[in-house]
């Protein structure tokens, strides 16, 4: 029910789906328009998640820690995390899915493109440290 309701807003939303999975409740979508790359979506009632990676770690950095922890307060939806090892960067937002609408959807979606056009030249230097 919760998988195709999400499968509707991404249609409405006019974005790519480079990967569906049913049995496993995912999708992993793409906007160019949005500069969106395998923005992963799982749908795990009660809750949905986006999860976008952005960049691996070589070393522990406090300055990038630190720096995106700033900017975390600065992020409408979602936030940055590592993943459990500790070494990717990942943008993660999650949403109850039972009274998930399409604005709220919508409104994840472009807070993640809203965060990569004003962050992605800090985000390429944390890349390459």
């Amino acid at each position: 029910m919760y998988f195709n309701k999400i499968e509707k807003y991404i249609e409405n939303s006019g974005f790519s789906v480079s990967k569906k999975d049913e049995h496993d409740g995912l999708f992993v979508i793409e906007s160019d328009a949005d500069g969106i790359r395998n923005l992963i979506i799982g749908v795990a009632p009660p809750v949905i998640i986006f999860e976008l990676y952005l960049f691996t770690m070589a070393e522990d950095r406090l300055e990038i820690f630190k720096s995106l922890l700033i900017k975390n307060r600065d992020i409408i939806h979602g936030g940055f995390a590592l993943t459990e090892d500790g070494k990717k960067v990942i943008y993660r937002y999650t949403l109850q899915v039972h009274n998930l609408d399409q604005n709220e959807f919508d409104a994840a979606v472009n807070s993640l493109s809203l965060l990569l056009s004003e962050y992605y030249e800090q985000l390429i230097q944390f890349s390459k440290t």
